[in-house]
Parts: C-alpha cells; sequence; structure tokens
C-alpha cells in the first residue's frame, strides 16, 4: 500500500514538469481550458480587493465552455462569514481568448498563457463606480503547482506593472525542487 501511495505522489509531481513548448498565448482552442481548476494566486493593483474579504477574492472551481463559445466560471467567495457558490458566463469578444462579464460591475477577461494539462493566467480588468481595477489570477490542474509555474505567474505580473507586494498566494504549500520527491 505504501509503494502505490508513493508510486501515486511520484507520478503526479513528476506530471506537474514545466514545459515551454506547452504554452499557448494566443488562437486557443477554449475547449480545452474546460474542467477543474484550482486557484493558486492572485495580483490585483488593488490589494485590497483580492485580499480576506475582498469582494474579487474568488476561488475557482470549474470552467466550462458553453454552447454560444462563451465561458461559465464557477466558483466560491467568501460573503457574510459564509461559503457562496457563484456562477457566471462570460461572453465571447470575437478575440480568441477574451471574454466580457458583468459581475460587480463592467468586466473584460483574457487569457494570458495556457498550458491546458497544467495551468492557465488570466487578466481581468474590472470598472466599477468609476475606478478600474486589473486582476491576474493562477490556476492550477492541480491544488498546487511547482515553483516554476508561480515564476510564470509572477512575471506576468511584473509585465502588468504588478509588483510581489500585490500578489496573494493561496495554496498552503508551493512545490519547490527542494521539497520535492526524489526519484
Amino acid at each position: 500500500m505504501a509503494l502505490l501511495l508513493l508510486s501515486l505522489g511520484l507520478g503526479l509531481v513528476c506530471a506537474q514538469d514545466f514545459n515551454p513548448q506547452r504554452i499557448v498565448q494566443r488562437n486557443y482552442d477554449i475547449s480545452k481550458v474546460s474542467g477543474t481548476w484550482y486557484s493558486i494566486s492572485m495580483a490585483a493593483d488593488n490589494r485590497k480587493r483580492i485580499e480576506e474579504d475582498g469582494d474579487l477574492r474568488i476561488f475557482i472551481e470549474g470552467i466550462q465552455v458553453v454552447e454560444d463559445g462563451g465561458l461559465k466560471l464557477s466558483f466560491h467567495f467568501m460573503l457574510h462569514a459564509e461559503c457562496t457558490d457563484v456562477a457566471v458566463v462570460c461572453g465571447k469578444t470575437g478575440k480568441s481568448g477574451e471574454y466580457t462579464i458583468n459581475y460587480l460591475g463592467e468586466n473584460s477577461l483574457r487569457i494570458l498563457e495556457a498550458d491546458y494539462q497544467r495551468y492557465v493566467i488570466l487578466h481581468m480588468r474590472n470598472f466599477r463606480n468609476g475606478t478600474a481595477t486589473q486582476v491576474l489570477a493562477l490556476y492550477g490542474r492541480f491544488p498546487e503547482l511547482k515553483s516554476s509555474f508561480l515564476d510564470r505567474f509572477h512575471k506576468a505580473c511584473r509585465s502588468h506593472g504588478l509588483g510581489p507586494e500585490k500578489i496573494i498566494p493561496f495554496s498552503n504549500q508551493v512545490l519547490s525542487p527542494e521539497s520535492e520527491i526524489q526519484a
């Protein structure tokens, strides 16, 4: 039994190998984005909005493609100290990987990059009460990702003017080379 668990754990770690050749940054196959996702990290120019009790602090559960080519995002967030499930449909814009959402204001959502089997980085701009907020989110196919994926996210954040002080990690532990199972 212990050998089986060790093999399973090693398989999950190996399945997360970062491969730059798998990264897609345009001409997305949206059907491959469908499925279960986990919130790994978020960043925002107004960090308060993604901190505990922030109105944009969401925990993704899944993404599904809808009939018209839009996306249905299923997630939960805390509302009055209770976990609330929400599903919103994003309308497609005609540009690959770009959508609109009416959630807590007017929003644009854009896929920055994806490795369909491992992670996706989304960029959202929220316009509410005359104020714009920029949010980046890293979602993984696994509840935790290796540090190489977080490095990609930090690079995306920097390219959008968001430094490390604007980033909030959601996973309890980041798998780093030091903590990985050695084969």
